[in-house]
């Protein structure tokens, strides 16, 4: 390719849209193009990662992908020394994240292939006792961040403290607090990766394993190994399909008709049956209600354990469902037939030797395959949650303060100003005075807010510069779908047939209407049988499977949310198409090809 006609545009081109002018005052500088840097940066391929972050940072927000950058690097780095890949490299270039994955020189990655081998073979040997024991780090890390409280200070510091002779004021603990929050967010963060890359890793072995022996085979094919996983992110979904054949049990159908949660709760106290089901209920909340409509990584993103009405909507719509005598399950049974069917027949046509070294990489990523999906429930999820949780506890204390007039308005800080402010409180609680913030953040968050809402009305670049002539590492590949091929169908490249190009996510050909969705707040919109069209999915969509008839996807490989629970749900499933969600129209006419990985719009 030509490096003197670059396939996509430099970062260094690109304008803000209008309002959003100056949106680079808003970030840290680390993450922006600096133009002393130009060679270096226009030098490098990157992808705008609209499958993690699909919509402009607030500025704190970009904590997150701080936190999980550099976990992702340093468990591939310094941790495990992946043979073939190092960290992703990221930048913010109008609000929105962009990726460069960093290779392995060529000649390093012998290297490295011993020490991956005794570090990553430590885990694989040892996975269960290992993995028991993360779970017990993350819920104590979990139980610190939940007991935090962030509390106005007094007007007066404690007249037993000054008699016992203490020695510290009320402050003491308001910057330990927070900086104990920052700190196990990042913990929290660290532990994500510990065992993610592994999951990855011993798949992409059984993989490549498998290409070598066929090289025919299809991905899918491969990926229905080890499909039909017991996952616990399908617990929340799960629980509320319990509620609701459990409502339809009990008679008790005609009380969630009310458009209100308090009312619907209310109202089954009084019911004969109903007590049974609030004391499910309770119990479904705790801990599975700690899921997010979004992904967790931002602080806009709303809990269901902090918003009933979203659980109770995916509720009332599966009573309506079993009562039309629909099927609402997942069908386990079938996946696992067709799973054994399609491992029997390809290891039947290997060899004694094979077969032995197909068995070991086949049980080893089934074993360790279900934390690709189970980490997101307790990091995501459950710890985040409690984390948006206690900032949004500090963001209002803030607020009452006079220091913004809004709850939200300590999102428009950086996490490093947010102490500024703290010590602004301190000081002036201390002194006896008023706080300069009072007079400064009000209007500079209106500004912030102002640039953030500008960077949401242009919908991003989908990447930068040249790609390589060939993409080789395996997880910008598999997580994202960013392949060579999936590179030239963003700009059009290779379809003559009319039909937009991605991945093949998920067996099975569909045909019927879209419905584009670009937030999970239109959730509601969707129609039984609607062809889901949107730039990525979440997790925490899964209550939505269920009634769907196939998902489309602009961003996302095999190992995406999207392709995984499309599969476990026995969906197709088109992923990584680059452009669906903007050139599908919600109420034309679609197939969904989920074998060749191509949709059709048909009207």
């Amino acid at each position: 390719m030509d490096a003197q006609t670059p396939l996509f545009p430099s970062a260094y081109d690109m304008k803000a849209p209008a309002g959003a002018e100056g949106w680079e005052s808003i970030y840290p500088y680390y993450v922006l193009f600096r133009p002393e840097k130009r060679a270096e940066e226009d030098g490098k391929f990157w992808f705008c990662n609209s499958q993690h972050w699909p919509t402009p940072f607030r500025p704190f927000d970009t904590i997150m992908v701080d936190f999980a950058t550099k976990g992702l690097g340093q468990y591939n780095t310094r941790h495990l020394l992946v043979p073939p890949a190092n960290g992703v490299d990221y930048r913010i270039l109008n609000g929105y994240v962009y990726f460069s994955p960093i290779g392995v020189a060529p000649e390093d990655i012998e290297a490295r292939i011993p020490q991956f081998l005794e570090r990553a073979g430590h885990y694989y040997m040892n996975w269960d006792a290992l993995l028991a024991n993360w779970k017990t780090k993350v819920m104590a890390a979990i139980e610190e961040l939940d007991a935090i409280q962030f509390e106005p200070l007094p007007e007066v510091v404690d007249v037993d403290w000054v008699k016992e002779g203490r020695g510290l004021d009320n402050t003491y603990d308001l910057f330990n607090r927070y900086d104990d929050a920052i700190r196990l967010c990042y913990k929290i963060w660290q532990y994500h990766f510990e065992f993610l890359n592994l999951g990855y890793a011993a798949y992409l072995d059984f993989f490549g394993f498998l290409k070598g022996e066929f090289p025919q085979i299809p991905d899918q094919a491969i990926a229905k190994m080890v499909q039909g996983v017991d996952s616990e992110l399908f617990r929340p979904d799960d629980e509320l399909k319990k509620l609701a054949k459990l409502a339809v049990e009990k008679g008790l159908s005609p009380v969630f008709e009310s458009d209100h949660v308090d009312v619907i709760l209310a109202d089954l106290a009084t019911k004969p049956g109903g007590k049974e089901w609030l004391a499910a209920w309770e119990e479904a909340k705790d801990p599975w209600f700690n899921f997010t409509s979004g992904n967790g990584f931002y602080s806009t993103d709303k809990y269901w354990i902090d918003h009933l009405d979203i659980p109770m909507t995916y509720l009332k719509d599966y009573i309506k469902r079993i009562e039309a005598g629909d099927e609402i399950m997942r069908p386990t049974d079938k996946l696992l037939a067709e799973r054994d069917r399609i491992t029997a027949e390809y290891r039947e046509m290997m060899d004694d030797e094979a077969q032995a070294v197909f068995d070991q990489k086949l049980g080893l990523s089934r074993t360790v395959f279900p934390y690709v999906e189970d980490h997101n429930f307790y990091i995501e999820h459950w710890a985040l949650g409690v984390f948006w949780r206690k900032m949004r506890q500090l963001s209002k204390l803030l607020m009452d303060q006079g220091l913004w007039d809004s709850e939200d308005g300590m999102f428009f800080l950086s996490r490093n100003e947010v102490r500024d402010v703290l010590w602004d409180y301190s000081a002036a609680w201390a002194i006896g005075t008023s706080l300069q913030g009072a007079t400064h953040w009000p209007e500079e968050i209106r500004r912030r807010r102002g640039i953030v809402d500008a960077l949401a009305s242009q919908s991003p670049q989908p990447a930068l510069n040249n790609p390589p002539e060939v993409i080789t590492e395996p997880f910008t590949i598999m997580l994202w779908g960013i392949t060579s091929d999936s590179i030239k169908r963003w700009v059009g490249e290779g379809s003559t047939d009319g039909a937009l190009h991605g991945m093949a996510g998920s067996p099975g050909v569909v045909e019927g209407v879209a419905r584009v969705l670009r937030s999970p707040d239109q959730l509601g919109e969707l129609q039984k049988g609607e062809i889901l069209v949107t730039p990525v999915t979440a997790p925490s969509w899964a209550p939505v499977f269920g009634k769907i008839g196939a998902a489309v996807t602009d961003i996302g490989g095999m190992m995406s949310h999207a392709a995984i629970v499309c599969r476990e749900y026995g969906l197709p499933a088109v992923t990584g198409t680059g452009n669906a969600s903007s050139r599908i129209k919600t109420g034309m006419r679609v197939r969904v090809d989920g074998n060749a990985g191509t949709v059709t719009i048909l009207e």
